[in-house]
């Protein structure tokens, strides 16, 4: 079995294919696309939990794939303003450790 890639492995993977693909799109561009992919998510958890069936010509929801979307959309964020998302991601996790230690017992 592959062993899955890391937070950077899979930066430098977007990286290099957006690179050999035209370059990034503009950061508004970047954002349009991260916000349709967060509204796709929506609509699957509308229709899973029962609140807004789908549309009869609707592909199959898959809420993994809006998930994964939503990830490369954020890594093409990352890495136009050459942020280390696996850095940043450990920061943010010991801040909320730190703050929220006591707030849910």
């Amino acid at each position: 079995m592959k062993n899955e890639s890391s937070i950077k492995e899979y930066q430098l993977k977007i990286n290099n294919w957006i690179h050999k693909h035209g370059g990034y799109w503009p950061p508004l561009s970047m954002l349009g696309a991260l916000i349709e992919e967060i509204g796709e998510l929506a609509r699957i958890i509308n229709n899973l939990e029962g609140f807004k069936p789908a549309k009869l010509n609707e592909e199959s929801l898959n809420l993994g794939e809006e998930i994964a979307d939503i990830f490369y959309a954020l890594i093409c964020i990352a890495n136009y303003y050459n942020i280390d998302i696996a850095k940043k991601l450990d920061n943010s996790i010991k801040k909320i450790i730190n703050r929220d230690s006591k707030r849910f017992l």
